[in-house]
């Protein structure tokens, strides 16, 4: 295998069906590429009660300062209806121009492209001087609780620590050098829960119906916005994700009903804050007579999942300028600062060190038939090639 050519290093990480939990062989096949670049690699297993057991990887060329860390992770989603596929989802075929399979996107196209960057610097002026590691995680498509958040704890106990981060995630909506993601929303889901009285829908006054009082909770939650958002960030937004009963009869009012609801939130909020704004918009609703004319107020119970994600946002220049100026001079495009999107593992890694977004483009990520245009592969690489120079150059011009 050519180091230096992604198309070859994605193949290999592609032919490992690593499905999350499963490391499928795609740990070990980067281990060994890194480990010909000079690395020094570190395996681990983390568990935790009632999730699977993940085996991630770190890995450290060099040892002093200035050190820059690329994170991401080989474990993907499952293929779904393989029967689907138009190309094995782990046979790494290249059809017109572009390369099939799970994870092509997301993300070990952005693995192979870092690996090969780093291959191609190394060979044309040698390493950078200072340090660059690579933090892995197959824990990403799944719980995320045995990955990221502990194998980096796992390697600042060791004596880790980093300047800046990259995470190559596929961050490019239609084309290479569209955009890269300088911080992200954060995320609140909660369970709310509407108590009534079982009855017959012909003797409604005997009854409590539980959904006359949800729909008023859930109108509640709804509006007003809860902002317009800023300079920054978009406005935070509220989904209703599931409505269930467990009421299967169409003359029987239920005794209960429950409604899940997720919000990504901008930096306006902290998950506190706006558990406290939706408890305050649910207490008053509550009390509200509207579709229950002559009741009691409302009895219902709100719980919020106590692992949220914050809103974050990167300003260092130094981190931001080099990637922008990469990017420009590979594409001729200048990336738009985004902070849109999901969560992703950046949550846990801007706590240790500045961290940013860049990768692929994103448009079959977890679809069938996933695929990259091998173009992007090349231009992904000279982007991170280009990304590395510039920042170890802008690291010891600040030193100097």
């Amino acid at each position: 295998m050519k180091l230096t050519d992604p198309t070859q290093t994605l193949a290999a990480l592609i032919r490992c069906p690593s499905v999350t939990p499963e490391e499928g062989g795609a740990l070990t096949t980067l281990a060994e590429m890194l480990d010909r670049l000079g690395f020094r690699n570190d395996r681990v297993t983390f568990s935790d009660e009632a999730t699977p057991d993940v085996e991630n990887l770190y890995s450290r060329l060099g040892s002093g300062g200035p050190h820059l860390m690329f994170a991401g992770h080989t474990d993907v989603v499952p293929v779904g209806d393989e029967a689907a596929w138009t190309q094995g989802p782990f046979g790494a075929e290249i059809v017109d121009g572009e390369m099939y399979g799970r994870g092509a996107v997301d993300m070990k196209g952005g693995i192979a492209c870092f690996v090969s960057a780093l291959a191609r610097l190394i060979e044309r002026k040698g390493a950078p001087e200072g340090s660059v590691s690579l933090l892995i995680t197959g824990d990403e498509e799944g719980p995320s609780i045995n990955g990221t958040e502990k194998l980096l704890a796992h390697a600042k106990a060791k004596g880790e620590s980093w300047d800046a981060a990259v995470v190559g995630e596929p961050t490019n909506p239609a084309e290479m050098g569209d955009m890269i993601k300088i911080g992200r929303r954060g995320s609140l889901s909660g369970t709310l829960t509407v108590d009534g009285v079982q009855g017959h829908v012909a003797y409604p006054h005997l009854a409590d119906n539980p959904l006359r009082g949800l729909v008023m909770l859930a109108d509640a939650l709804l509006d007003p916005p809860l902002d317009a958002g800023n300079e920054r960030f978009p406005p935070s937004n509220l989904e209703i994700t599931s409505i269930d009963t467990g009421n299967t009869a169409t003359n029987v009012i239920p005794a209960r009903t429950t409604a899940r609801f997720n919000i990504r939130f901008n930096d306006m909020w902290s998950a506190e804050t706006l558990a406290d704004e939706l408890r305050a918009r649910l207490e008053r609703a509550a009390r509200q007579a509207g579709l229950r004319p002559g009741r009691d107020p409302v009895r219902y119970t709100v719980e919020f999942d106590q692992r949220s994600a914050p809103s974050f946002l990167t300003r260092d220049d130094a981190l931001i300028d080099a990637l922008s100026e990469a990017v420009r001079e590979a594409t001729g495009r200048t990336p738009a600062l985004s902070t849109t999107g999901g969560t992703s593992d950046a949550r846990f890694i801007k706590d240790y060190c500045p961290v940013v977004e860049f990768g692929l483009v994103g448009k079959t990520m977890h679809m069938v038939d996933e695929r990259v245009a091998l173009s992007d592969l090349e231009s992904l690489t000279g982007i991170y090639e280009l990304f590395i120079e510039r920042w170890f150059e802008r690291q010891r011009s600040r030193a100097g």
